[in-house]
């Protein structure tokens, strides 16, 4: 009796090996919607199990594309950045740093609802992950350089007033704005806008 022909080894650039790549990389990403679609839908702690059952594959397909829970926020957050960078890297329309403030406001308000529940559930997982807490600091360091390198020479040597400015601005800031006072977006940006304009009036 011949053996069984090994299905898994196939000729680069074969019609079997690219529909089979193709098939793996429509799977992958539909581990990846299910994420997403648990974390948006509530779920700030989806398991394995529920992200195969969302996705509807089998929880040994979601450990054939993702080692780890980590790999799959990898990917997840992969995916947002990529979505989210055309926005971060627009060019400031304002000449002034005071008019590229507020540009920083109404971008990272957009930004920040987008982001908000994959934040929540990355921050929540930080303490259990050497590299969530890693990309939890990273996100901090292009926070605090985004805002830095607008600002004018002499609100940056005022430490208290950039440390303000920085903490008014942070996503932190938003999610408690939206989450704990349960503001509704344009309340909250509102809200963000104003104390930027209260902290820098005056200021040359």
């Amino acid at each position: 009796m011949s053996e069984k022909p090994d299905l898994s080894i196939v000729p680069p650039g074969s019609p079997d090996g690219d529909g089979r790549r193709a098939r793996s990389e429509r799977s992958r990403a539909q581990i990846v919607d299910a994420m997403l679609s648990l974390v948006s839908g509530g779920n700030m702690d989806p398991s394995a199990a529920s992200v195969a059952g969302e996705a509807g594959v089998g929880l040994r397909t979601v450990f054939r594309h993702f080692e780890d829970m980590d790999g799959l926020y990898r990917e997840m957050t992969s995916r947002l950045e990529a979505e989210i960078l055309p926005v971060v890297m627009t060019p400031w329309e304002s000449p002034d740093w005071r008019g590229r403030l507020r540009e920083l406001v109404s971008r990272r308000a957009g930004i920040y609802e987008r982001i908000m529940p994959i934040k929540v559930a990355a921050n929540l997982r930080r303490f259990q992950s050497d590299w969530l807490m890693h990309d939890y600091k990273r996100f901090l360091t292009m926070e605090r350089g985004g805002l830095y390198g607008l600002l004018s020479e002499q609100v940056r040597e005022d430490e208290n007033l950039f440390a303000a400015l920085e903490m008014v601005t942070a996503f932190q800031t938003w999610r408690r704005m939206r989450q704990d006072q349960g503001l509704d977006p344009a309340q909250a940006e509102a809200v963000m806008s104003r104390t930027v304009e209260a902290l820098i009036a005056g200021v040359e």
